[in-house]
């Protein structure tokens, strides 16, 4: 297997997803409970998912193209910002965590992630189509569902703090 081989970024966005979901459902449990925190679900749902798709678009930027069919050839530096961008937000969660700055924080990094995904769910499903192209749906479906979850926890968090 290679470094471009599309199974890689297949099995990463299998993992955030994953990682996702786990922390998502870990703070829909835990922004209700006596003592609201998102400290484990920021974690995982932001941190972790973010740094993966880091390594996704960023480090196997060309297995992303490729199982995407955006392969150019060569490097796509925009695939690479799109990582960066991840990693932004990863390290906010990771912080926000680590440096305890309370559930606001914890909320607001859900928040910023969730409504990055709602926007590239609007940008693919509005945005210009290629004819010649099958649009995709279930990956659209999932991005909608972790955003829209994302972005439902974080609420509740910031109502919670």
């Amino acid at each position: 297997m290679t470094k471009e081989d599309p199974r890689i970024s297949a099995g990463l966005m299998g993992l955030t997803y994953a990682t996702g979901a786990v922390g998502v459902g870990i703070g829909l449990s835990t922004v209700h409970a006596e003592k609201p925190t998102l400290r484990v679900a920021c974690l995982l749902a932001v941190g972790v998912a973010g740094f993966l798709s880091w390594i996704r678009h960023s480090v196997f930027h060309r297995s992303d193209a490729i199982r995407m069919g955006w392969d150019l050839g060569k490097r796509n530096s925009f695939q690479i910002e799109v990582g960066l961008a991840n990693l932004a937000w990863a390290l906010l969660a990771f912080l926000a965590v680590i440096l305890d700055w309370g559930l606001r924080a914890e909320a607001a990094s859900m928040l910023v992630f969730g409504f990055y995904l709602a926007s590239v769910v609007i940008l693919v499903v509005l945005g210009p189509k290629d004819e010649n192209a099958k649009r995709a749906w279930a990956p659209i479906i999932g991005m909608t569902i972790f955003a829209t979850l994302l972005i439902t926890v974080g609420f509740q968090g910031m109502a919670a703090g």
